[in-house]
Order: C-alpha cells, then sequence, then structure tokens
C-alpha cells in the first residue's frame, strides 16, 4: 500500500523529470533555430549529452522507487518525439521540393 507520502513524493519526481525534458527540449529548439549546417557536430553532441543525462535522472528515480520504469520510458519516448518534430520543422526534408 503506498501512503499519501509516498504519492506526493511519485507524483513530484515525474514533475521535475518531466521539466528536465522540457529544459532539453527548449535548448535544442534554440539550437536548431541557430543551426548553420544541418549535421552539426555541436548540435548533436549536446543533445547526447543532455539525453543521457536524462536517462540518468530517471533511472535513479527509478531504483529509488519514486517511479516506475513505464512512466521513465514514457517520459524519454515524448521527448524524442517532440526533438523529432523539431529537428524535421527546422531542416529541410531531402524528399521535400525547395520552391
Amino acid at each position: 500500500m503506498t501512503t499519501p507520502t509516498q504519492t506526493n513524493l511519485t507524483q513530484r519526481a515525474e514533475q521535475l523529470l518531466r521539466e528536465d525534458a522540457k529544459k532539453i527540449e527548449q535548448l535544442i529548439a534554440v539550437q536548431l533555430d541557430n543551426l548553420t549546417a544541418p549535421k552539426c557536430p555541436l548540435y548533436e553532441e549536446v543533445l547526447d549529452t543532455q539525453m543521457f543525462g536524462l536517462s540518468r535522472e530517471i533511472d535513479f528515480a527509478v531504483r529509488a522507487g519514486l517511479i516506475n520504469r513505464a512512466q521513465g520510458r514514457e517520459i524519454i519516448s515524448e521527448l524524442e518525439q517532440k526533438l523529432a518534430h523539431l529537428y524535421t520543422q527546422v531542416l529541410p526534408s531531402p524528399n521535400r521540393q525547395q520552391g
């Protein structure tokens, strides 16, 4: 049985992880807005570093029993989808006709 305190900790942990995911999304959006090359190594390095950090935070929260693994996967998956959408909005698709 979970106690109200455990429920509050679980909700707070998930909220903090989602806030961190949002910060990564905003950081990457700013980078993409200022990108000069479609495959900028700096962009990829920052993205990899930020995603790794978030995955470590999520792993800690799962191991501490603050969230379950499914919640962690959902946070990462949602962020990946948002970043993929940002990427397609900013960079031209090779299949798209330039006008």
